[in-house]
């Protein structure tokens, strides 16, 4: 029997790949919900942050227009002059 026992114990490189490979596929089977619980918050905060970044990029390129705006109103007003009662 002692001799069963040590046979037990000393496993060949293959078998102890498989057996590692049958330690994995139990603990993905066991956890399968949980892991795609988190991928599912991830994903979620990733494409959250992906609107607002685009949210945010598609504000300021508006204010940016706006801003060239009444920079040419500026310069306009520059250009001509003040408005005064003679030349309005």
């Amino acid at each position: 029997m002692a001799e069963g026992d040590s046979a037990k114990q000393t496993l060949s490189a293959a078998e102890e790949r498989v057996l590692r490979r049958r330690q994995e596929l139990n603990y993905w089977k066991k956890n399968a919900s949980r892991i795609r619980r988190r991928n599912l918050v991830t994903s979620l905060c990733m494409g959250a942050f992906v609107v607002g970044m685009f949210g945010y990029s598609i504000l300021f390129v508006k204010q940016e227009r706006n801003r060239d705006e009444i920079d040419g109103e500026a310069r306009s007003h520059i250009i001509r002059g003040a408005r005064t009662g003679g030349n309005s």
